[in-house]
């Protein structure tokens, strides 16, 4: 009985973005464990062909790093080692080196590492993969490693996805249709003001749309000040289950670049993406899910990778006329109402 550890250690939407290659892995695999940061771990619970999850803040990987310890890395590789892991593949972003992850994992005993890397990795790695700098998906970035260790995706298996036994949310949203407005963001630079989704909410209410809004259980005072605009407050109402239900019901979805965003596409749910440059669109924007992109993609924090905005009034979010944004719905909703009526 083969064994395939995938691992990924940063956040939810991350984690759903290596939902092709996982399920790729589990195609060629009897059991897939998935090494997981606390911030990842729910995302990873939700992906098909995931049998176990084992969580690690690792030091190296999350945004706010704990020190290195060696009690905790000794504790890790005790864990993975008891796992008895076969193969095991390491998935990170074009910035992130998968090196230290795969010492740990020598160390545990994994007889076969594969991962992504431009730095020499000695004996670290029995396969070395390398891809260019641009142009690739983050989706595909991490598909593209999993194909590389011969695992395939099976015939017609395609984009994001997430279980299927998902709660019955309707007691918190009514019955279908609604918008969902998500206001927030895991990276302050990459969502609008709360004065500017307020207003979203308000012009989506007077168009005729039924508005609900979202946020986790850290985002309460935002959903209510955004939601007191004409929309359904439900801030903290669910876990990341009961939101990918909540977003599937939905016939779209305006959000940031953060993980709902990717949960949307995984529910199949059109995105209104409003995507703040500080990362490249190409490798972050929704993935294979009809979207329309907004935003100033030329402003100049574009690619900076920056957490909180450098530029005064945030104008490559704040900048986008809410009208703009209006019309980005109308045009999402549209087709799907249009299909359910055919």
């Amino acid at each position: 009985m083969s064994t395939t550890l995938v691992v990924r250690l940063d956040s939810d939407g991350d984690v759903l973005l290596t939902g092709p290659a996982v399920r790729a892995v589990a195609a060629g695999s009897d059991r897939v464990v998935y090494l997981a940061g606390p911030r990842g771990a729910a995302a990873a619970r939700l992906l098909p062909g995931v049998d176990e999850v084992v969580v690690w803040h690792c030091p190296w990987i999350d945004a706010e790093p704990q020190p290195v310890l060696a009690a905790d890395v000794l504790d890790v590789v005790e864990r993975l080692r008891a796992l008895q892991v076969d193969r095991a593949l390491v998935l990170t972003s074009f910035h992130q080196s998968p090196l230290p992850t795969a010492l740990v994992l020598r160390l545990a005993g994994v007889p076969w590492v594969g991962a992504t890397s431009e730095d020499f990795p000695g004996s670290l790695l029995d396969l070395r993969h390398r891809l260019p700098e641009t142009g690739l998906h983050e989706a595909e970035r991490q598909l593209s490693l999993a194909l590389a260790a011969g695992y395939a995706l099976p015939d017609g298996d395609d984009g994001l996805a997430v279980r299927t036994d998902l709660p019955d949310v309707r007691h918190l949203t009514g019955d279908a249709p609604y918008v969902v407005v998500h206001p927030g963001a895991s990276v302050p630079a990459r969502q609008p003001s709360p004065s500017w989704s307020a207003r979203l909410v308000s012009a989506l209410s007077a168009s005729g749309h039924r508005v609900v809004v979202t946020g986790g259980p850290a985002e309460k005072a935002l959903t209510a000040e955004v939601a007191a605009a004409g929309g359904t407050d439900l801030g903290g109402a669910t876990d990341l289950a009961g939101l990918a239900a909540l977003l599937r019901d939905a016939s779209c979805v305006v959000v940031g670049n953060t993980g709902p965003a990717h949960l949307a596409a995984a529910v199949r749910t059109p995105v209104v993406s409003l995507f703040s440059p500080v990362v490249p669109a190409e490798r972050w924007r929704p993935f294979r899910v009809p979207h329309v992109l907004l935003g100033d993609q030329s402003a100049a924090c574009a690619l900076s990778r920056a957490r909180s905005c450098p530029v005064e009034g945030h104008p490559c979010l704040d900048g986008v006329p809410v009208q703009s944004a209006v019309d980005a719905v109308a045009s999402l909703v549209a087709p799907a109402l249009l299909e359910v009526s055919a």
